[in-house]
């Protein structure tokens, strides 16, 4: 089994489809192994995104994540990085094939609904990262 980190960002929190991505994510075989609710104050945002510090983009997406509530997940199953990404679907929504995540739940590139870990290595990093095993 492969671990992944879920974000249901602050845009899908807002708009009430938190319920309806964590029964998607059921749907879809996974196990949660960890599931929270919180507050990203900008320090652990930052902390979170530090890889993407130097890009022109870095100070809006933890102001974005810092923003408002948001639901972090540890998923478990088979190729849970692989799944996951197929499920939530392409970074901009424009893109997203249909029936994805980010198709129905985000508006554009930045509130885009939902994060997913890019790597199992990652998936790991993540996790620890919300939540000490």
């Amino acid at each position: 089994m492969e671990t992944t980190l879920a974000i249901i960002k602050p845009d899908a929190y807002k708009n009430g489809h938190a319920g309806k991505i964590i029964d998607r994510i059921i749907e879809e075989g996974f196990i949660i192994n960890h599931m929270k609710q919180l507050l990203l104050s900008k320090k652990k945002a930052e902390g979170f995104y530090e890889v993407h510090k130097d890009r022109p983009f870095f100070g809006e997406l933890v102001d974005f994540m810092s923003s408002g509530n948001c639901v972090v997940l540890s998923l478990k199953r088979e190729n849970a990085v692989s799944k996951w990404r197929e499920v939530i679907g392409a970074t901009n929504p424009e893109e997203a094939d249909k029936g994805t995540i980010r198709d129905l739940y985000g508006t554009d590139t930045g509130n885009n609904a939902v994060h997913g870990s890019d790597s199992s290595e990652n998936g790991i990093i993540e996790s620890n990262y919300f939540f000490k095993e």
